[in-house]
């Protein structure tokens, strides 16, 4: 498959001129990558696209897939910034979301991580059935005793066809009451601001310095190329595309010198409310003079309007040009954008 890859690669060189400021391996199992083929898909990543240097490449890890002798290859095949899935201290919530790992390796993948990288986030998930709020801070202070230099947090989602969607459908697992996941969350925000992260988007906290530049990209709707089945690009204007899931079916078409991916062109529309979804969830909001000047005055002043309706309420506030959500109102961010969305 990483053949695969590397041939993708050089069919979509031309894609992106602007120069790369990140690289992540993630989607999946990253992980299966050896050392050494994971060196020769970044050495032709350099040679077919322009890059930034120092360049931000991170790699996926999960905690019983680390290693010393594991960690000192990756650093040699040039990964520069670890991504650990923790998703929980406790064995009773790892064994609920069947994770493969126990708590014990995620210790151990700590202790090593934070030995060899100066750069890395480890990842949790919060509003978990059953969970307490003594619980969560308990995560969180065992997550906080190591001073990561970020940390990103999400919220339980149930995907379906899942152990876990059909134990909540067959009423085997209750999930948590929305005011509990929210009194989980605002204590994270507190926690964390009093150590000094700052909470540069809605699940991301970092230390000065330490903001993944993946994330912000993403988040900023700049260009990216997504290589390998599944995979998702953006040409940071009007196209996004994805290539076929089917690895059989990508496998071939790479053979053949082609690439198998369907797409689709996004209206003006989309675009704003893409934007108004990606913006507020980050420290730095919307900005209405942005709007103005990418989708026009219309969109303009029915931003101006639709946020006065929330104004009084205190969930949105001005800053200068830009629109940003109260803190005592985040957790209400998705729902709070979609408010706003031009339909």
């Amino acid at each position: 498959m990483w053949k695969a890859m590397n041939k993708e690669l050089t069919l979509r060189s031309e894609e992106i001129n602007s120069p790369l400021e990140s690289i992540y391996f993630g989607g999946g199992s990253p992980s299966l990558l050896d050392p050494k083929q994971i060196e020769e898909i970044l050495t032709a990543v350099q040679s077919q696209f322009k890059v930034n240097k120092p360049l931000e490449i991170t790699l996926e890890v999960n905690p019983d897939d680390v290693s010393a002798a594991y960690l000192s290859d990756l650093k040699y095949a040039g990964i520069n910034r670890l991504s650990l899935g923790v998703q929980s201290f406790l064995d009773k919530d790892l064994i609920l979301m069947n994770r493969a790992h126990k708590a014990a390796q995620a210790f151990d993948a700590l202790d090593l991580i934070s030995k060899k990288f100066t750069n890395y986030t480890l990842d949790l998930i919060y509003g978990l059935p059953y969970s307490t709020q003594m619980e969560w801070e308990q995560n969180l202070d065992l997550a906080l005793s190591y001073n990561p230099p970020h940390l990103s947090a999400y919220a339980l989602t149930v995907e379906k066809k899942t152990v876990l969607s059909t134990q909540i459908k067959n009423k085997e697992v209750l999930l948590l009451p929305e005011e509990a996941v929210e009194n989980q969350y605002q204590l994270m925000v507190r926690k964390m601001t009093d150590l000094g992260y700052v909470n540069y988007e809605f699940s991301n906290f970092g230390k000065p310095h330490f903001f993944s530049l993946n994330n912000q990209n993403y988040w900023k709707g700049k260009p990216y190329v997504g290589i390998g089945p599944a995979a998702h690009s953006y040409d940071g204007e009007k196209i996004r595309k994805w290539n076929v899931s089917n690895n059989h079916l990508y496998l071939k078409a790479i053979q053949e010198n082609k690439l198998s991916f369907e797409e689709e062109q996004l209206t003006l529309k989309d675009r704003y409310n893409e934007y108004l979804m990606t913006g507020l969830r980050t420290v730095e909001g919307i900005s209405l003079l942005y709007v103005q000047e990418i989708f026009g005055k219309l969109f303009a002043t029915y931003l101006e309007e639709q946020a006065s309706r929330h104004l009084e309420a205190r969930y949105f506030y001005w800053d200068g040009d830009y629109l940003k959500i109260h803190q005592s109102a985040k957790f209400l961010t998705d729902g709070l954008a979609a408010d706003l969305f031009m339909v």
